[in-house]
């Protein structure tokens, strides 16, 4: 695993959208999975300048999404079919045909839950998939004590993650309970994870997926498993980084070909 510790939000934004305008330069028609939430906001946002600015063709980019709310109709604002369109998909101008992700509304979840797991196998696999993660270390919807294992599935937010997610919405009660969500053994296949944090509130649940064992309890952990996981944060989320210096060091020296 490689940490960088980044100035701020917008520099770990740039940071990782060079690494994906790199992708695309070497795989034009990559796989990439995108997160919803404010956090990769300044990701997309750096991405979508590069191809303004013709620096990068993502006219064959794929777009998929790690996760979704079971039960809001796909054209509701708040859908993350709706939110990954508006913030990724049509920014990059690229169609509806270049996204997949899971039907939220489908009569069986369970059965949309293996159709998707299945349909990222069948597109090759994801190239990057960016991650957040939640302050109790929720990776995806993959709350705390997700099987390290598990795949593709439903599960049912915590008070906490409905809390969190609540500022998407006109109140908390319109948060939905349950979610469809890449399972960590899912999201380990990609070939590179990058994961962003930004701001304070995220330097505990950064300190325990980073420097603590790998355990269920906090599923971004097992980002350590992984041959090619990256993590970007802000210094505020870096605060509590025992090794911080370190992770300082070690990029500082990183040759410039070795990339992201």
């Amino acid at each position: 695993m490689e940490v960088v510790i980044v100035p701020d939000a917008m520099a770990g934004g740039e940071l990782i959208a060079e690494a994906l305008a790199a992708l695309l330069r070497r795989t034009p028609d990559a796989l990439l999975g995108v997160a919803t939430g404010s956090t990769p906001l300044p990701v997309y946002e750096a991405l979508a300048a590069r191809v303004r600015a013709g620096s990068v063709d993502a006219s064959r980019a794929r777009i998929c999404q790690l996760d979704e709310y079971v039960g809001l109709p796909a054209g509701h604002p708040e859908s993350y079919r709706s939110v990954v369109l508006r913030e990724v998909v049509e920014p990059l101008g690229l169609g509806a045909d270049s996204f997949m992700g899971p039907d939220g509304t489908a009569e069986d979840v369970q059965a949309a839950c293996t159709a998707y797991d299945a349909a990222l196998r069948a597109a090759g696999g994801v190239d990057l998939q960016l991650l957040g993660i939640g302050t109790d270390g929720h990776i995806g919807f993959n709350e705390p004590c997700s099987s390290l294992a598990s795949r593709t599935r439903i599960k049912t937010l915590t008070r906490q993650t409905r809390e969190d997610n609540a500022r998407f919405f006109d109140s908390p009660e319109e948060v939905p309970h349950h979610v469809i969500t890449q399972g960590i053994g899912t999201i380990l296949e990609a070939r590179h994870l990058v994961l962003l944090a930004t701001g304070a509130g995220k330097a505990d649940a950064v300190a325990r997926a980073v420097e603590g064992p790998v355990a269920a309890l906090v599923p971004a952990s097992a980002l350590q498993l992984h041959p090619h996981a990256t993590v970007v944060v802000d210094e505020a989320a870096a605060a509590k980084l025992t090794l911080a210096d370190y992770f300082r060091a070690t990029y500082a020296a990183k040759p410039h070909w070795q990339g992201l």
